[in-house]
């Protein structure tokens, strides 16, 4: 991938960095808490010996620490004793020294786990409910004292072990060619990248994105300077499904929607939107670092299900769309 950036005539910085694959265990812990919280949940929601505030005052406690453990595992806290890995970014520039005014982005990585990107965003959007019920169940036990009926307990007990055990699949589990996730993204940023550079244009090859951003996370401690300047993220750009332009902020609608004019005829139609709950791309860091960034992709349910998994394949994939999202970002004026 250097050579063949060197070959065109960018300037290629890499940069290494370490990370552990651990961080993909921080949800597979949050359901397993959360398993664990339910089962201690049952007597201080049913037991008239039990007061009130204790479901709650447990539920919270618990909760609590729950989130603090699980966010410094995810967010790449060192574990001792776990596997560490290398990996590395890079970082071309077009010649002649000119501040890059917009970063053409895309990760390298690839993973699997037990389930797909949709299993993982239904497992989210469980957990989120389930958390809300039990939230709710040990408020319903403050205010009115008594212990609570066992049905809807056992309800909310019930859904919340099965958002547990659907969290517990997000584990890393054989391997993927990762053609969908992120074959189309770094065949989309070659595809602008081909033709000689253009002044005030660069390109970023991210390592580790499936592991918690970590690659764009290490840009941005690295001290890439990003603020002010455009990134284009291309992240999963399949055959099936809107085009979609991705946002994270209101401030970046000006873009996106440049964006979406420019792409105009790529696919069944090009949307603009928010990113959906459950979901991370390497723009998300660099839009936290003052970077105007969004994301281009397409993708459908359909897709979804296929994602980190050894699904995702060559096999039946047209590889069209993201050369042609490519080519429109190698025409696309240099911001000024």
């Amino acid at each position: 991938m250097r050579q063949w950036l060197e070959a065109r005539g960018y300037a290629v910085q890499e940069q290494r960095f370490s990370f552990q694959p651990a961080a993909l265990s921080a949800f597979p812990l949050v359901g397993a808490g959360l398993g664990w919280l339910t089962l201690i949940q049952l007597p201080l929601l049913t037991f008239a010996s039990v007061p009130g505030w204790a479901a709650l005052a447990v539920w919270l406690a618990g909760a609590g620490a729950l989130g603090v453990l699980a966010w410094g595992i995810g967010s790449g806290t060192r574990v001792p004793g776990t596997e560490q890995r290398e990996d590395a970014n890079l970082i071309a520039r077009p010649p002649g020294g000119e501040p890059v005014r917009r970063w053409v982005v895309a990760h390298l990585d690839s993973k699997a786990q037990g389930h797909s990107m949709a299993g993982r965003l239904v497992a989210v959007w469980v957990v989120v409910l389930a958390v809300l019920a039990l939230t709710g169940l040990a408020v319903a036990r403050l205010v009115g004292g008594a212990p609570l009926d066992p049905v809807p307990v056992a309800a909310g007990a019930g859904l919340a072990l099965a958002a547990g055990g659907l969290a517990a699949r997000g584990r890393l589990k054989g391997g993927s060619q990762g053609a969908r996730d992120n074959g189309t993204g770094l065949l989309a940023a070659l595809e602008a990248a081909a033709g000689a550079p253009v002044p005030g244009v660069g390109i970023l090859v991210t390592g580790a994105e499936e592991f918690g951003l970590v690659g764009a996370r290490a840009l941005v401690k690295g001290g890439l300077a990003v603020a002010g300047t455009e990134v284009i993220n291309l992240d999963t750009i399949a055959d099936r499904g809107d085009l979609a332009v991705v946002i994270h902020d209101p401030a970046h609608r000006p873009l996106a929607d440049r964006l979406a004019a420019a792409l105009g005829g790529i696919g069944p139609r090009v949307v603009v939107r928010r990113l959906p709950v459950g979901i991370l791309v390497d723009s998300v860091p660099l839009a936290r670092a003052g970077a105007v960034a969004v994301t281009i992709g397409r993708l459908d349910w359909s897709v979804l299900r296929v994602l980190h998994t050894p699904r995702d394949t060559l096999d039946g994939l047209d590889l069209g769309t993201a050369r042609a999202v490519g080519r429109v970002l190698a025409g696309l004026p240099p911001p000024r």
